[in-house]
């Protein structure tokens, strides 16, 4: 083997010897940083009640919101159905204005009429449908009693004899139970 020969496999020696060592220190050092990282059990505790304080205020904030944002949407609803009912309104301002001077009674009677045919279809037109009670068995879901009273015949036992008061819903859902007299 030749002088050169014999310095270059000592040179791949040296170098093989220097990259352990510097393996080995980056070992040593990796295992110090992961020392140092770990967490003691007081800063652990406070990042948890860190975290869980931060989702409680956010939460907190999340429920005002939609509270809020409920309360506006109501309101809307109710602004809406109001703005349709405000020309029924004008109708009875009129009428009222009308009637004062009228000597006509049909005229005045036929005005009303036909103001409550209009204030009825605004009413139908959100969805609110009267209930026709008179003749059907009573049900404790749609309606209220508020009288027994002897059935006239006996096929009406059981059912509603007079209706005092109208029972409405509102698309399909009960808003008023209706007050009725039942037969017995």
């Amino acid at each position: 083997m030749s002088e050169e020969e014999k310095q270059t496999v000592e040179d791949q020696n040296t170098e093989a010897q220097n990259g352990a060592e510097k393996t080995a220190n980056e070992e040593v050092k990796a295992e110090e940083v992961e020392v140092k990282v770990e967490p003691t059990a007081e800063e652990r505790f406070a990042e948890l009640n860190d975290k869980y304080i931060r989702i409680h205020a956010e939460f907190d904030n999340y429920r005002k919101r939609t509270n809020k944002e409920k309360i506006d949407i109501i309101g809307s609803a109710n602004a809406g159905v109001l703005k349709d009912l405000l020309p029924v309104m004008d109708d009875f301002d009129r009428a009222i204005q009308n009637n004062e001077t009228s000597e006509d009674i049909d005229g005045v009677k036929e005005g009303f009429k036909l103001i409550y045919n209009k204030f009825k279809s605004t009413l139908e037109g959100k969805g609110l449908k009267p209930m026709n009670s008179i003749g059907e068995t009573f049900d404790v879901e749609i309606h209220e009693a508020i009288a027994n009273v002897p059935a006239p015949t006996e096929e009406q036992k059981g059912k509603v004899i007079d209706a005092v008061e109208k029972g409405y819903c509102l698309n399909d859902k009960v808003i008023r139970f209706a007050k009725v007299v039942v037969g017995q």
